[in-house]
């Protein structure tokens, strides 16, 4: 099976060096996505609650584009700037994924371009 890059405008345009997302062996890696409006390209929002569910918004967007969807991922991934914020993304986190979680990653980001306070970049079945 050869791979497939995913575009959607209805997430924000990466930069020309990585794709939003890549379908390939019967899954969708998409790549870290941030609190961004797929319009202005301005993050969205100032509490970790806000931005994450923006960041799932154009999680959620790309997998729709690949022929996924947020019920079929396996794994997230998630970087986030302050340490303080975990229990923030938890309260977000339960809303999109209120049974059957998938696996999960948290991981501490050392920059923070443009006020972000997360990324998320997930694994789903195709």
């Amino acid at each position: 099976m050869a791979k497939q890059i995913i575009f959607t405008e209805q997430a924000p345009k990466p930069p020309p060096y990585f794709s939003q997302a890549v379908k390939s062996g019967g899954f969708v890696f998409v790549a870290g996505q941030g609190p961004f409006d797929p319009v202005t390209g301005q993050v969205v929002g100032t509490t970790i609650q806000e931005q994450a569910a923006q960041s799932f918004r154009n999680v959620s967007a790309i997998l729709t584009a690949a022929g996924s969807s947020l019920v079929k991922v396996v794994s997230a991934t998630f970087i986030l700037a302050e340490e303080s914020d975990f229990a923030g993304l938890n309260e977000e986190w339960i809303k999109w994924f209120p049974s059957e979680p998938p696996a999960r990653h948290v991981s501490h980001l050392p920059v923070r371009p443009q006020n972000m306070k997360i990324s998320i970049a997930v694994i789903a079945e195709a």
